[in-house]
């Protein structure tokens, strides 16, 4: 008998034996379903819920008590222990541990079986206690600091929607949200037909407003890359942002292709100094690309003359962007506003809600003069996410004006301040950090053993060298500024360890000081006594050393 016959009998009988099976079965279900119902309902209830019961906690049942009880209980800590006490001037901004010591304070081990809700609740709460207190009053490191709770509610709310800021499909509310805010920016600019985004950090927002330029220059890069194309030159003053290399560097464009543009007395570039290093450019026959201006110097505070800046860009027809990250906030206040003037004149603005603002981290915008630039030198058109056949305005499809995909939800959280600040609110910020830096400035200049490294500033960082009391009335050799290059990061260490306050410093070789502090007043909980309390605090700390 061959194979063949065999399988096709043995198929035969196999159907034959099943559909006698089926009709029994049926036969006996139809004779005991009446009685044995109830019973099949309670053994399959009891079979969910062991299965429930075997299920790993992979933390997303949040109709679950305990689940509920764990958000409640980190809340209470977030809220008690980081925001109430780390915004109390009275405890300490860091309780400062070398990276060792942290290591075996934190658990950091990740073990198998998963931590209980104690476990993470304690972990949370060791988190808080090492960390330094952005909030706390006395916190001057950086160009952020404080915290506003109904941006962090929108923080909050953005991180539990937990979505992606490239089509209207997925992120409806936060788009129309973020298109309205980037129209109030751009009419605070003075954009008639702007537009914008936002983007992860003012770096970046630096570099997209470099590769718009690179764009305009020369649009067929994008097809056949950097290839025999003219050496483009970028220009900037030399106390503007690092980030300004680094967009070089990333884009190919190349550090040796930066210029750096001699400043004046209080920091801002000299626009004729700009000018004649153009022209000496174009004679070698390269490419003038770019202008960086800055509105707000990282360390001086210094806000160029855009308008003089902009007559030279305009004349030789160079994209001229503003890295306004700090000084941003300045065109929300009447009396500061003109520090400014002529940001209008800018093809693209970086402004960092998050530092004079005083939104959550992150907040930072690109704003450009012309709608329709972002498109043009970012879209790619993927068409799984931007299919041309939808049946909404495709205009709220906005994951084309970046090179990013993935984009985290953060017009939020400004939106949000704003609206329960108001105008009003946000001038009155700006306002207030003005004043403290106005105050501090007065108290520093008249207290002995402390020196301005300007006689007047622009910002809210404020510049000043502390001498002890073993350098008072020397001959200010080379060997005496040595010497008070060693003063401030002694100090330094000093509040640090302590953890009564936290202040930056840092030499500024351009301009040939040596280190110097720099404070950052940008904290509406700040106040002439926190003001007080940085010159007393520096004193008791240095004036032995």
């Amino acid at each position: 008998m061959s194979f063949s016959l065999v399988r096709n009998t043995a198929v035969v009988l196999a159907s034959r034996v099943l559909r006698s099976h089926i009709r029994r079965s049926s036969c006996l279900t139809s004779c005991y379903s009446i009685k044995t119902s109830e019973k099949c309902h309670r053994y399959l209830s009891a079979s969910v819920t062991m299965d429930k019961s075997q299920e790993p906690n992979l933390g997303n049942a949040f109709e679950d008590s305990e689940i509920q009880a764990y958000i409640d209980d980190i809340k209470n800590l977030i809220v008690e222990e980081a925001l109430v006490k780390g915004s109390d001037r009275s405890t300490k901004v860091v309780d400062f541990k070398l990276p060792e010591d942290l290591k075996s304070l934190l658990p950091l081990d990740i073990r198998k079986d998963p931590a209980n809700h104690k476990e993470l609740l304690d972990i949370c709460k060791t988190v808080i206690d090492y960390s330094v207190k952005t909030s706390n009053p006395r916190f001057f490191n950086q160009l952020y600091s404080g915290i506003n709770i109904y941006g962090l509610t929108g923080a909050w709310l953005s991180d539990a929607l937990n979505t992606n800021m490239h089509t209207f499909e997925v992120a409806p509310a936060f788009i129309v949200i973020e298109k309205y805010l980037i129209e109030k920016l751009c009419s605070i600019i003075g954009y008639k037909a702007g537009d914008g985004i936002f983007c992860p950090g003012g770096s970046f927002s630096n570099i997209m407003g470099m590769n718009l330029a690179r764009y305009r220059s020369c649009p067929d890069f994008k097809k056949t890359g950097m290839y025999g194309m003219k050496r483009m030159k970028l220009y900037t003053s030399s106390e503007a942002h690092y980030s300004m290399v680094k967009s070089a560097v990333f884009l190919g464009l190349g550090s040796d292709n930066v210029v750096r543009v001699e400043t004046d007395e209080i920091g801002r570039m000299k626009p004729e100094e700009l000018e004649k290093k153009i022209k000496a450019d174009i004679e070698k026959g390269e490419d003038p690309t770019f202008v960086m201006a800055t509105s707000g110097t990282t360390v001086l505070g210094a806000f160029d003359q855009l308008n003089e800046i902009a007559d030279v860009c305009e004349k030789y027809n160079i994209w001229l962007h503003c890295d306004a990250c700090w000084g941003g906030g300045a065109l929300l206040s009447e009396k500061h506003k003109h520090l400014m003037s002529g940001i209008e004149r800018m093809q693209s603005v970086s402004w960092n809600l998050h530092k004079m603002s005083t939104a959550p981290l992150q907040c930072s915008a690109l704003l450009i003069k012309d709608k329709g630039s972002l498109e043009e030198c970012n879209r790619y058109q993927a068409e799984y996410l931007f299919q041309q056949d939808k049946f909404y305005d495709m205009s709220y499809d906005i994951g084309d004006k970046t090179v990013q995909c993935g984009r985290k939800v953060d017009a939020l959280k400004a939106w949000l301040m704003w609206k329960a600040l108001g105008d009003d609110g946000m001038t009155a910020a700006v306002d207030k950090a003005y004043d403290n830096a106005r105050y501090l400035t007065e108290q520093l200049r008249k207290t002995e053993g402390f020196r301005l490294v300007m006689p007047e500033f622009q910002c809210t960082n404020i510049g000043f060298w502390y001498i002890p009391k073993s350098l008072r009335g020397q001959e200010e050799t080379a060997e005496w500024w040595d010497k008070v290059a060693r003063v401030a990061p002694k100090i330094k260490e000093g509040m640090v360890k302590q953890g009564t306050m936290l202040i930056g410093y840092q030499p500024l070789t351009v301009k040939g000081f040596v280190n110097f502090f720099r404070i950052i007043i940008n904290n509406t909980k700040c106040d002439y006594s926190d003001m007080d309390f940085v010159v007393k605090e520096i004193d008791r700390l240095g004036r032995d050393l």
